[in-house]
């Protein structure tokens, strides 16, 4: 393993829209050497006293060449930029030699510098948001707390699920506010999504037609999964022993927002790219995010393990167990959820809390030289979620655990 590169303190923070919130003020405190890159050194700076931050962080004019030029070996630059634009941040980190963070999946662009990346001491840290970030941090903790009790080597079938959603505090008509670029919630519409469903694979090509009703701690959601969840199964670290029943990532929204959305989806199902553009920016007007409205994150995460009991006549096969009846002779049930469900106040929204401190938390363990150089993405064992999940707590961030089993 190459060396580490020491961090600088030197943080290079790109963007200051809806995600970032507190986090940033948060690595204020943890260094002194913080940039706020924005469109142009005015909007950096009134986004620095919104967060009541102006004389803590230098605002800055973002072009790649402007911050290329500051960079220097050991800084850290984090990029609230679209996915779009994190391989060439991530070419002038490597050619810098300066470490690189984001919220972001990680995409082929950003997998094919990992090698260079590592060679050149630096670390790629990724998926260290809401979702992804503390959706991972949950189920690993689930995870590891299912094989203690269970075993690794009991045969055994299971139900994950995994449901993050940005919905309005106070419910409207269209069901939803856009904390997010809209035109980046169409085409996630219209990307496959592939899950476990009824113990096989499935795949969805417009996932809003996947959508069902799901209960979290008494209150009705509509969810449907998106992008792929499969590879997840590796990453959390189940049990080869163990059969997938339903394992699927997905997005929440509030109950009736299918039946609210139903024009936007005859669009997307005739729309070209242009058109999709346009509705974008339709929509974008007609349901924008307001001062004076309030949001709310639900991230609802649980994990349900069934093993076959004795003298039931079943013949040990994980896959008997969902056909049993809960309840006398049903085997074991371990079952363990984790709820994050936050509203946004007049200091912040709850997205900008929640993608904005576990990134931040991230940055400052590149900061301290305990993430090793190559690609991270969050926290990707159970004890470093453990401990991440304890920090965010130390830090405010509120959730819930409830292990049953």
């Amino acid at each position: 393993m190459p060396d580490l590169v020491p961090a600088t303190g030197t943080v290079h923070w790109i963007g200051a829209g809806l995600s970032t919130g507190s986090g940033l003020a948060a690595l204020c405190e943890h260094t002194d050497g913080v940039r706020l890159w924005h469109r142009t050194v005015e909007r950096a700076a009134e986004a620095l006293d919104r967060l009541g931050l102006t004389g803590r962080a230098e605002p800055l004019a973002y072009t790649l060449d402007a911050l290329t030029e500051r960079l220097a070996p050991g800084d850290v630059v984090v990029s609230m930029l679209p996915a779009s634009e994190h391989a060439a941040l991530l070419a002038a980190c490597v050619a810098r030699r300066a470490h690189f963070a984001c919220s972001s999946y990680v995409s082929d662009a950003v997998l094919e510098q990992v090698p260079a990346a590592t060679g050149a001491g630096i670390v790629v840290l990724t998926e260290a948001g809401l979702d992804p970030g503390i959706d991972h941090l949950f189920a690993h903790s689930l995870v590891a707390r299912a094989r203690q009790a269970i075993g690794d080597d009991t045969a055994a079938s299971y139900r994950l699920t995994s449901y993050c959603g940005g919905i309005p505090a106070v419910p409207n008509d269209f069901r939803y506010r856009f904390s997010w670029a809209p035109l980046g919630v169409l085409n996630a519409l219209r990307s496959p999504a592939r899950y476990v469903e009824n113990g096989t694979e499935s795949v969805v090509d417009r996932p809003w037609e996947a959508t069902r009703e799901h209960l979290v701690d008494g209150e009705t959601f509509e969810v449907y999964p998106n992008r792929d969840s499969v590879p997840f199964i590796e990453q959390y670290e189940l049990p080869r022993a163990w059969k997938p029943l339903t394992f699927v990532r997905g997005t929440l929204r509030l109950d009736g927002w299918l039946r609210a959305w139903d024009a936007v989806f005859e669009q997307l199902r005739t729309g070209d790219d242009a058109g999709i553009a346009a509705l974008a920016q339709e929509l974008a007007a007609a349901h924008p995010t307001t001062d004076t409205d309030r949001d709310r994150v639900v991230l609802a995460v649980s994990l349900e393990v069934r093993v076959p009991g004795s003298g039931t006549g079943d013949t040990g096969d994980a896959g008997d167990v969902d056909d049993q009846v809960e309840g006398v002779g049903n085997g074991t049930v371990w079952s363990g959820s984790y709820l994050l469900d936050l509203e946004g106040d007049e200091e912040e929204s709850a997205m900008a809390r929640c993608v904005s401190r576990p990134l931040a938390l991230g940055v400052r363990h590149i900061l301290d030289g305990s993430l090793s150089p190559g690609l991270s993405r969050a926290a990707e064992t159970a004890p470093c979620s453990e401990e991440w999940l304890r920090e965010l707590g130390d830090q405010g961030l509120e959730f819930t655990l409830r292990v049953e089993g």
